[in-house]
């Protein structure tokens, strides 16, 4: 259990990590135009920015200008990846404290409470990364195949592989968190000893033994001591 708690630990921190990275990555979505001569155009956003880098490395950049301007499908992936990231961030605190290894959060049975909660909140975290991420990637999809769509066309980004990626991390060791608290109950059902059933004949000596002699007292005559 011990050494299953710190892979699910590892998990889910490389998991946070790696979304946590995807949020300010810069190729969410790309497109690339080549032309007849070298000059090549790379278009590319993110959550925050689009930009347009040419052959030569420059890069041009321009905020969103305001955030109630936006396209609905991009305020729900930033709310979706902040949410993760501060839920990771707890779910790394609780999940530190309910592991079996470290000397805080009280008894067995309360840390493999906290370590469950723990997973529920690194699964939790997961979900809103990869809703997030598939929300911007069917947004991307569906403008790449829409043949009425007329304005520039894009590809999926690798931010969004990072993001998968880290989602399932996170999900994967959550899911191995919450067994924690079956496995700790189970053990503490193996920890009571059954001494078995008492004979017939213990049992019946012991009553016997209880229960008082209420006969009355024999008188010997003298002659009986000889």
């Amino acid at each position: 259990s011990t050494s299953a708690e710190i892979i699910a630990f590892l998990l889910t921190i490389s998991g946070w990590v790696l979304v946590s990275s995807t949020l300010p990555t810069d190729y969410w979505k790309v497109s690339t135009i080549d032309g007849t001569v070298i000059t090549t155009a790379t278009f590319w956003a993110n959550l925050w920015k689009t930009c347009v880098t040419d052959s030569t490395g420059v890069s041009n950049c321009k905020d969103f200008p305001s955030m109630l301007a936006l396209d609905g499908y991009i305020q729900a992936c930033r709310g979706l990846m902040i949410s993760a990231v501060c839920l990771g961030f707890f779910g790394a605190v609780f999940g530190l404290v309910g592991m079996k290894c470290t000397k805080v959060g009280g008894s067995d049975q309360t840390k493999a409470k906290i370590a469950c909660l723990a997973g529920l909140i690194f699964i939790l975290s997961g979900l809103c990364s990869m809703t997030s991420c598939s929300l911007y990637a069917n947004r991307i999809t569906s403008e790449f195949f829409d043949p009425s769509f007329v304005a520039q066309k894009y590809e999926l980004g690798a931010a969004l592989f990072i993001g998968w990626a880290g989602a399932s991390l996170c999900i994967i060791g959550g899911i191995i968190f919450c067994f924690s608290i079956a496995e700790n109950s189970n053990s503490a059902r193996r920890g009571y000893a059954y001494n078995g059933a008492t004979s017939v004949m213990s049992s019946r000596t012991k009553v016997h033994n209880s229960v008082p002699d209420k006969t009355p007292p024999k008188h010997f005559d003298k002659n009986a001591y000889v």
